[in-house]
Protein backbone atom coordinates (compact mmCIF):
# COMPACT_ATOMS: atom_id res chain seq x y z
CA UNK A 1 0.00 0.00 0.00
CA UNK A 2 1.66 3.39 -0.93
CA UNK A 3 2.27 6.09 1.90
CA UNK A 4 -0.75 8.36 1.51
CA UNK A 5 1.44 11.67 1.46
CA UNK A 6 2.74 10.34 -2.12
CA UNK A 7 -0.80 9.29 -3.44
CA UNK A 8 -2.69 11.57 -5.84
CA UNK A 9 -6.41 12.63 -5.10
CA UNK A 10 -7.83 9.93 -7.88
CA UNK A 11 -5.43 7.27 -6.69
CA UNK A 12 -7.36 7.10 -3.08
CA UNK A 13 -9.99 4.63 -2.70
CA UNK A 14 -13.41 5.14 -1.16
CA UNK A 15 -13.96 5.45 2.38
CA UNK A 16 -10.42 4.38 3.04
CA UNK A 17 -9.71 3.23 6.53
CA UNK A 18 -6.40 5.47 7.20
CA UNK A 19 -3.28 4.87 9.80
CA UNK A 20 -1.97 7.90 11.97
CA UNK A 21 1.71 7.61 13.23
CA UNK A 22 1.45 9.22 16.32
CA UNK A 23 4.96 9.43 18.04
CA UNK A 24 7.18 12.70 19.59
CA UNK A 25 10.83 14.36 18.80
CA UNK A 26 12.56 13.66 22.98
CA UNK A 27 16.00 12.58 24.18
CA UNK A 28 16.20 8.96 24.21
CA UNK A 29 19.25 8.62 25.94
CA UNK A 30 22.90 9.25 24.77
CA UNK A 31 22.54 6.75 22.09
CA UNK A 32 19.67 7.15 20.70
CA UNK A 33 17.97 9.67 18.29
CA UNK A 34 14.98 12.03 19.06
CA UNK A 35 12.86 10.17 16.39
CA UNK A 36 12.82 7.31 17.57
CA UNK A 37 9.33 7.70 18.63
CA UNK A 38 7.82 8.75 15.48
CA UNK A 39 9.99 6.36 13.66
CA UNK A 40 9.05 3.03 15.56
CA UNK A 41 4.98 4.04 15.12
CA UNK A 42 5.86 4.89 11.64
CA UNK A 43 7.90 1.47 10.79
CA UNK A 44 4.72 0.10 12.79
CA UNK A 45 2.29 1.65 10.48
CA UNK A 46 3.62 0.75 7.35
CA UNK A 47 3.51 -2.86 8.09
CA UNK A 48 0.17 -2.82 9.19
CA UNK A 49 -0.78 -0.91 6.40
CA UNK A 50 0.71 -3.56 4.16
CA UNK A 51 -1.10 -6.05 5.92
CA UNK A 52 -4.65 -4.73 6.27
CA UNK A 53 -4.69 -2.75 3.25
CA UNK A 54 -4.68 0.56 4.72
CA UNK A 55 -3.17 3.67 3.54
CA UNK A 56 -0.28 4.89 6.10
CA UNK A 57 -0.69 9.65 6.38
CA UNK A 58 2.57 11.19 7.34
CA UNK A 59 3.33 10.79 10.99
CA UNK A 60 2.50 13.34 14.20
CA UNK A 61 6.03 13.82 15.49
CA UNK A 62 5.64 16.05 17.86
CA UNK A 63 3.71 15.23 20.95
CA UNK A 64 2.93 15.28 24.91
CA UNK A 65 6.77 14.91 26.26
CA UNK A 66 6.70 17.31 29.01
CA UNK A 67 8.52 14.38 31.51
CA UNK A 68 11.81 15.04 29.09
CA UNK A 69 11.74 18.77 29.24
CA UNK A 70 14.95 18.69 31.30
CA UNK A 71 16.93 17.81 28.29
CA UNK A 72 18.02 19.18 25.40
CA UNK A 73 16.57 18.66 21.65
CA UNK A 74 12.83 18.10 23.20
CA UNK A 75 9.66 19.06 21.35
CA UNK A 76 6.33 19.12 23.13
CA UNK A 77 3.28 20.10 22.68
CA UNK A 78 1.87 19.44 25.25
CA UNK A 79 -1.54 17.00 26.42
CA UNK A 80 -4.43 19.57 25.62
CA UNK A 81 -3.06 21.00 21.81
CA UNK A 82 -2.06 17.48 21.17
CA UNK A 83 -5.71 16.56 21.75
CA UNK A 84 -6.82 19.04 19.97
CA UNK A 85 -4.55 18.06 16.83
CA UNK A 86 -5.80 14.96 16.93
CA UNK A 87 -9.73 15.79 17.19
CA UNK A 88 -9.17 18.24 14.35
CA UNK A 89 -7.41 16.01 11.53
CA UNK A 90 -9.61 13.19 12.53
CA UNK A 91 -12.58 16.20 11.98
CA UNK A 92 -10.76 16.67 8.56
CA UNK A 93 -9.73 13.01 7.46
CA UNK A 94 -13.58 11.89 8.07
CA UNK A 95 -14.65 13.57 5.20
CA UNK A 96 -13.36 11.19 2.96
CA UNK A 97 -11.66 8.09 5.19
CA UNK A 98 -14.19 5.17 6.38
CA UNK A 99 -11.68 4.55 9.77
CA UNK A 100 -8.87 6.73 11.26
CA UNK A 101 -6.58 4.49 12.82
CA UNK A 102 -3.78 6.53 15.36
CA UNK A 103 -0.86 3.85 16.13
CA UNK A 104 1.07 5.46 18.82
CA UNK A 105 4.59 5.28 19.41
CA UNK A 106 4.96 7.57 22.67
CA UNK A 107 3.46 6.72 25.94
CA UNK A 108 3.17 10.25 27.30
CA UNK A 109 0.45 10.54 24.28
CA UNK A 110 -2.13 8.56 25.85
CA UNK A 111 -3.99 11.11 27.66
CA UNK A 112 -4.15 13.07 24.67
CA UNK A 113 -5.45 10.18 22.68
CA UNK A 114 -8.13 8.80 25.18
CA UNK A 115 -9.46 12.19 25.31
CA UNK A 116 -9.53 12.61 21.50
CA UNK A 117 -10.93 9.83 20.47
CA UNK A 118 -13.97 10.19 23.76
CA UNK A 119 -14.54 13.20 22.09
CA UNK A 120 -14.98 11.71 18.68
CA UNK A 121 -16.77 9.48 19.43
CA UNK A 122 -19.32 11.25 20.83
CA UNK A 123 -19.45 13.42 17.22
CA UNK A 124 -20.00 9.75 15.59
CA UNK A 125 -16.74 9.44 14.23
CA UNK A 126 -15.00 6.44 13.22
CA UNK A 127 -11.90 6.71 14.81
CA UNK A 128 -9.73 4.82 17.47
CA UNK A 129 -5.77 4.79 19.08
CA UNK A 130 -3.74 1.52 19.43
CA UNK A 131 0.23 1.30 20.85
CA UNK A 132 3.22 0.15 19.40
CA UNK A 133 3.53 -1.90 22.53
CA UNK A 134 5.62 -4.89 23.92
CA UNK A 135 6.43 -5.91 27.35
CA UNK A 136 10.12 -4.56 27.98
CA UNK A 137 11.88 -1.45 29.88
CA UNK A 138 10.46 1.44 29.60
CA UNK A 139 12.77 4.06 27.53
CA UNK A 140 15.97 4.01 25.34
CA UNK A 141 17.04 0.30 27.38
CA UNK A 142 17.20 -2.98 25.61
CA UNK A 143 13.71 -2.72 23.57
CA UNK A 144 13.94 0.87 21.95
CA UNK A 145 17.75 0.28 21.30
CA UNK A 146 16.83 -3.16 19.35
CA UNK A 147 13.78 -1.82 17.52
CA UNK A 148 16.39 0.85 16.49
CA UNK A 149 19.19 -1.27 15.52
CA UNK A 150 16.67 -3.44 13.35
CA UNK A 151 14.85 -0.23 11.83
CA UNK A 152 17.80 2.60 11.77
CA UNK A 153 20.71 0.93 12.49
CA UNK A 154 23.47 3.84 11.44
CA UNK A 155 21.48 6.03 13.83
CA UNK A 156 21.81 3.98 16.76
CA UNK A 157 25.65 5.07 18.40
CA UNK A 158 26.25 1.99 20.56
CA UNK A 159 29.52 3.06 21.70
CA UNK A 160 27.34 5.96 24.04
CA UNK A 161 24.86 3.43 25.41
CA UNK A 162 25.10 3.32 28.95
CA UNK A 163 22.51 1.77 31.47
CA UNK A 164 19.96 4.14 33.07
CA UNK A 165 17.52 3.78 35.78
CA UNK A 166 16.48 0.27 35.97
CA UNK A 167 13.37 0.00 38.79
CA UNK A 168 10.30 -1.22 37.21
CA UNK A 169 8.35 2.06 35.93
CA UNK A 170 5.71 1.76 38.14
CA UNK A 171 7.59 2.02 41.40
CA UNK A 172 9.07 4.82 39.67
CA UNK A 173 6.04 7.01 38.00
CA UNK A 174 5.23 9.04 40.81
CA UNK A 175 8.57 10.73 41.21
CA UNK A 176 9.00 10.90 37.37
CA UNK A 177 5.66 12.68 37.02
CA UNK A 178 6.51 14.86 39.87
CA UNK A 179 10.19 16.22 38.59
CA UNK A 180 10.13 14.73 35.12
CA UNK A 181 12.64 11.87 33.72
CA UNK A 182 16.33 14.17 34.25
CA UNK A 183 15.19 13.37 38.34
CA UNK A 184 15.31 9.89 38.33
CA UNK A 185 17.35 9.22 34.81
CA UNK A 186 20.39 11.52 34.84
CA UNK A 187 21.47 10.00 31.26
CA UNK A 188 17.62 10.19 30.00
CA UNK A 189 17.45 5.92 30.06
CA UNK A 190 15.10 4.00 32.03
CA UNK A 191 16.92 0.34 31.38
CA UNK A 192 19.72 -0.89 30.46
CA UNK A 193 20.23 -1.15 26.32
CA UNK A 194 23.17 -4.04 27.06
CA UNK A 195 22.47 -7.16 24.82
CA UNK A 196 20.23 -5.17 22.27
CA UNK A 197 20.16 -6.40 18.73
CA UNK A 198 18.50 -6.06 15.48
CA UNK A 199 17.69 -9.69 15.66
CA UNK A 200 15.38 -8.82 18.52
CA UNK A 201 14.42 -5.53 17.44
CA UNK A 202 12.74 -8.02 14.19
CA UNK A 203 11.48 -9.96 16.68
CA UNK A 204 9.86 -6.94 18.83
CA UNK A 205 8.30 -5.03 15.74
CA UNK A 206 6.67 -8.19 14.35
CA UNK A 207 4.90 -8.63 17.91
CA UNK A 208 3.94 -4.81 17.67
CA UNK A 209 2.50 -5.15 14.16
CA UNK A 210 0.81 -8.38 14.81
CA UNK A 211 -1.00 -7.01 18.20
CA UNK A 212 -2.13 -3.91 16.05
CA UNK A 213 -3.76 -6.58 12.88
CA UNK A 214 -5.57 -8.89 15.25
CA UNK A 215 -6.96 -5.65 16.80
CA UNK A 216 -7.70 -4.54 13.60
CA UNK A 217 -9.77 -7.72 12.18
Amino acid sequence: MPALAAARYPDLPERPRVLVPVGATEQHGPHLPLSTDTVIATAVAQRVGERTGSWVAPAVAFGASGEHQGFPGVFSVGTTVLTEMIVELTRSLALWAGEVVFVNGHGGNVGALRAAVETLGAEGHNARWLPCAVAGDAHAGHTETSIMLYLSPGDVALDKAAAGNVEPLPELMDRLRRNGVRAVSPNGVLGDPAGASARAGAELVDRMVQRIVDELG
